[in-house]
């Protein structure tokens, strides 16, 4: 005695086009709202005004910190800063397109060579400093002499 399986047959319906998984990711993208922030690479020193919220009341906290690393990943952008507060080393990680940074300032450029400065947490004192990006005394001068105005005989 062999027994015999139905199966239904499906009616016709209308096939919705599937979105894989990076195309819905794209779509939640589009959907954040971009911040501007000035452009700052490793080795720069910045200001980030991020918002912390204490019991009912939400306030500013301003950070100065050196930027050690950054992750560029849409999104999902990320940058990991490093400062020492009371002699001990504190690192944070700030997401750049979170709602609870208010404003990132560029206080001063530094020149490193390296787009990773993990080197800096095995360093003390004057050996984590990073140098100042600095103009060249020439092209300083002349900046100088345009903005001040030209003194005539009369």
């Amino acid at each position: 005695m062999k027994k015999t399986i139905r199966r239904k047959t499906a009616t016709k319906s209308i096939q919705v086009p599937q979105r894989s998984l990076a195309a819905k990711v794209k779509l939640v993208e589009a959907g954040i709202a971009k911040m501007t922030h000035p452009d700052f690479a490793a080795g720069d020193t910045v200001r980030v005004h991020c918002k912390i919220k204490e019991g009912e009341k939400e306030r500013i906290q301003v950070y100065e910190v050196v930027v050690i690393a950054k992750g560029n990943k849409d999104a999902g952008k990320s940058f990991n800063v490093r400062k020492i507060s009371h002699g001990v080393g504190v690192e944070r990680i700030f997401l750049e397109n979170s709602p609870r940074i208010a404003k990132i300032e560029v206080v001063q450029k530094g020149r490193v060579r390296r787009a990773k400065l993990y080197y800096i947490r095995e360093l003390e004192g004057r050996a984590a400093r990073i140098e100042k990006e600095i103009e060249h005394t020439s092209v300083a001068a002349d900046s100088k002499k345009a903005a001040s105005p030209a003194k005539t005989k009369a």
